[in-house]
């Protein structure tokens, strides 16, 4: 339980919802225990008249006497109806209070998770996958809730059904008490056994289930390369070969499930018999009535349940308990990137570098080596290498998805760290190398970075990005939903919208990151001529590995190796024979062939 305890707050929180609850349990426990006793004294009634019905046998005053007789079976069969009545309208407000508290922690939980997750650097994301994330909130959450709702409702009816009713057993008779509750405790043991047996197979096929979900995104995901690769027969035979693994779980657990029921039937059955056996010899000696059978085995029955439910009970707090420890190395996981001032100020743009080197922390990959630059504000900085030279890292450091650890990154010659995070990212403009458009239309895919959607400023930053004909062009224009991870456009329009998306802020800093590498010469031109405006008053990182971007910058930096090996404008660089004139020769004699 020392992992749950972190659930305690919440349990705090909803106090009233617990408390009362726990009334009503106790309530509708009343209105389970007064039927047994009214069964027994309606038998009572029965037996104790029965004799005396049978002796006016012959005269007139029988039927008076019957019907007297029977009226008063008749106000015990109706109290019994309006106890079972009543016990239903209070069990409906005990999972009205306790389920409802479930779902309300369960909602709460969710929302801390989920948070707690976006308030956690790039580096935690690096290090763990997508699906265990996604467990944690879903199907760790879900056992959790478990806990609090049915295994906390089944738990207190137990106690206070029991703490209620074996006192009134025992003042009955000991004996019959003792031969009643014997089968019990097995029975309670042996459905924590199937109970465990059953959850260890569900976790297995819930892995497999894992296993085929993931498959069958991933096939559908990439159905263009299955097609391409004329791969479809592998496909489905590996599918067929993870449904059979399935299958045969399924069956395994379907067959421990059949032994579920019979073996509580057969435990309840036995615990009857041993009632009727001892109740009869204590009516034989006279020390019990007919009525007390009966009201026994009504006992044995009203708690065949919570004691079955312990165990399955328990089984529900052990899953929750090792559902709450993974959630809790989650939410005890803290983010080092942290605002040291919490500076709300408007920036102006100047970015500087001091010596910065920096080590991925999850790969030790040496990214940047002594990094030193300047941009004044408003000016505009190209930093041109080729694949692995560090080139994003830059971008990384300056929206602080990394922390240097080497060297000083400065904003307005402020350290980066004292500005608030969220203040400083949302006067920054970027454009990612792996654009990541939402399963939205394309108006809020554009819109996504701000809070008040104008229209008018939607399609002027489509235009500024050069793919407002190409919206205009779908049949529902900017209302064009764009499909997972924007499937439905192409690569180049995929980069577009979301050139569109940063420009919109109207940032302070405006940071592409190979932002144009998807795009043909023509379009690339077109953007290109549209950001020449866009810049303007604006400092501006074009970050890329051709050299026909770097061209709008008035200074350019190559990097090799995390290094800086050249600095100067597009026109000093060609007139060095260094690796910028290389490239360019390069990059030029290419798109002569096209």
């Amino acid at each position: 339980m020392k992992e749950l305890r972190y659930l305690n707050k919440y349990l705090l929180k909803y106090k009233w919802h617990l408390i009362w609850g726990t009334i009503f349990i106790i309530i509708s426990n009343v209105f389970q225990i007064v039927p047994a006793q009214l069964v027994r004294q309606s038998i009572d009634l029965v037996v104790d008249n029965l004799a005396l019905h049978q002796a006016f046998s012959g005269l007139k005053s029988q039927d008076s006497f019957f019907s007297v007789f029977a009226f008063g079976i008749l106000i015990y069969a109706a109290l019994i109806l309006i106890m079972a009545l009543l016990r239903g309208i209070f069990l409906y407000f005990t999972r009205q209070t306790i389920i409802v508290m479930s779902r309300h922690i369960e909602y709460d939980l969710k929302n801390e998770i989920f948070e707690h997750y976006q308030s956690l650097p790039l580096s935690f994301y690096r290090r763990n996958n997508t699906g265990d994330l996604m467990n944690r909130i879903s199907e760790d959450v879900s056992r959790v809730r478990m806990y609090i709702g049915p295994a906390i409702m089944y738990g207190l009816q137990l106690l206070t059904l029991f703490l209620m009713l074996i006192p009134i057993m025992f003042m009955i008779s000991t004996k019959l008490t003792w031969y009643a509750l014997s089968p019990l405790p097995f029975l309670s043991l042996s459905i924590f056994l199937v109970n465990n047996k059953m959850e260890r197979l569900s976790e297995s096929i819930q892995k497999s289930q894992s296993r085929l979900s993931t498959y069958v995104q991933e096939a559908f995901s990439g159905i263009r390369v299955l097609k391409s690769f004329n791969r479809e027969d592998d496909s489905i035979h590996y599918f067929e070969k993870e449904s059979e693994g399935y299958k045969k779980q399924s069956m395994r657990l379907t067959k421990v499930q059949s032994m579920f029921h019979p073996l509580m039937m057969g435990l309840i059955g036995l615990s009857t018999i041993l009632t009727v056996y001892a109740g009869s010899t204590e009516v034989i000696n006279g020390s019990l009535s007919f009525g007390n059978i009966a009201e026994f085995i009504i006992y044995v029955n009203l708690l065949t349940w919570p004691v079955t439910s312990l165990g399955y009970t328990t089984s529900l707090v052990q899953r929750a308990e090792a559902s709450q420890k993974r959630i809790n190395e989650f939410l005890e996981t803290t983010s080092s990137i942290t605002s040291e001032k919490n500076l709300l100020t408007a920036i102006q743009g100047k970015v500087e570098f001091r010596n910065v080197s920096f080590t991925y922390p999850d790969t030790g990959i040496k990214a940047l080596k002594g990094v030193s630059f300047q941009i004044n504000p408003g000016d505009s900085l190209a930093i041109i290498g080729t694949t692995g030279s560090g080139k994003s890292t830059i971008s990384n450091l300056i929206t602080r998805l990394f922390d240097v650890r080497e060297g000083q990154v400065l904003i307005d010659d402020v350290p980066i760290a004292d500005y608030d995070i969220r203040s400083l990212r949302s006067q920054i403009g970027y454009v990612p190398q792996d654009v990541f458009l939402f399963s939205d239309t394309i108006f809020n895919n554009i819109g996504f970075g701000i809070g008040d959607l104008k229209p008018e400023k939607i399609t002027q930053a489509a235009k500024d990005a050069d793919v407002y004909e190409n919206i205009q062009a779908f049949p529902n224009g900017f209302e064009t939903r764009v499909g997972e991870r924007g499937i439905t456009l192409s690569g180049g329009q995929k980069q577009r919208v979301s050139i569109a998306r940063a420009i919109v802020r109207d940032p302070k800093i405006l940071m592409l990151d190979d932002a144009l590498s998807a795009v043909d010469m023509k379009t690339e031109n077109n953007i290109l001529n549209s950001l020449r405006r866009i810049m303007e008053g604006r400092t501006t990182i074009i970050i890329s590995h051709r050299v026909s971007s770097a061209k709008l910058a008035n200074r350019i930096i190559v990097l090799v190796d995390g290094k800086v090996v050249e600095e100067g404008s597009h026109e000093d660089l060609l007139s060095h024979d260094g690796l910028y004139r290389d490239l360019y020769e390069k990059q030029v004699q290419m798109d002569e062939a096209e």
